[in-house]
């Protein structure tokens, strides 16, 4: 059983490698999710490293809808991937209505080239899984990435088996989140070829907490993307101006 470890860290990816994982998938901020690493990281671990590099390709939390600008960035990372030499590609695009958007993930896919490309975790809000699945056949994508709509893929273990026997061999289906040493082997039993966890330890690396804090929890609202007004910038501008 294929085992990918998603790693945030050059750290993380070399423990990846050292422990015996078959891929990684590279990224960064596991607290929203992932989104795409920077290059420097990327660069250094696939110049130290061996193990087949896949990197998420998502260049801001809040959903996975995206704009002209956006999306063109997310093409510029792909081709710098394939210049950079990687294994493959972990992205996706949704609508506003939660449906897979089928126009942004194909030309994810063919930028990619001969880099493989799974569907991320944004299959986990569509509201109809099944058609959904269907849409990334047609669309000739050979791997989906989910927790089977659920917080955890254990929880979400029926829709995953469903969409397995659905898929029957024409997509492969990776069950992620929340899979740790005391479940993986659910998913074995259950006929799954692979899976994907972060097999994560959070480590308290300041001896003490500081006062001021650098988190803001009302940018980890779903749906909330964090945006520069213009409007804004103008109001301050003329005030400093006068």
């Amino acid at each position: 059983m294929l085992l990918e470890i998603c790693a945030n860290s050059f750290e993380s990816a070399f423990a990846a490698q050292e422990a015996g994982a078959d891929r990684i998938e590279l990224c960064t901020e596991l607290s929203v999710g992932g989104l795409t690493p920077s290059f420097g990281l990327l660069e250094k671990v696939l110049v130290e490293l061996t193990i087949p590099i896949h990197v998420l390709i998502r260049p801001r939390s809040g959903n996975f809808t995206y704009t002209e600008a956006e999306l063109d960035i997310m093409l510029r990372d792909i081709e710098t991937c394939k210049e950079l030499g990687c294994d493959g590609i972990v992205s996706g695009a949704l609508t506003s209505e939660l449906e897979i958007d089928l126009e942004v993930t194909k030309l994810l896919n063919e930028t990619s080239g001969s880099m493989e490309f799974t569907f991320h975790r944004a299959f986990d809000w569509v509201k109809n899984p099944e058609q959904a699945l269907e849409q990334l056949i047609a669309l000739d994508i050979p791997r989906l990435l989910s927790s089977g709509q659920k917080s955890s893929a254990l929880e979400g273990i029926l829709l995953l088996k469903a969409l397995q026997n659905k898929a029957n061999g024409h997509i492969q289906v990776m069950p992620g989140g929340g899979i740790n040493v005391n479940n993986c082997l659910q998913f074995k039993q259950a006929g799954f070829y692979m899976i994907h966890c972060s097999a994560t330890d959070k480590v308290q690396t300041l001896t003490k907490i500081p006062n001021v804090s650098m988190h803001s929890a009302s940018f980890f609202e779903e749906g909330i993307v964090a945006t520069t007004s213009e409007k804004t910038i103008r109001e301050i501008k003329a005030l400093l101006t006068q």
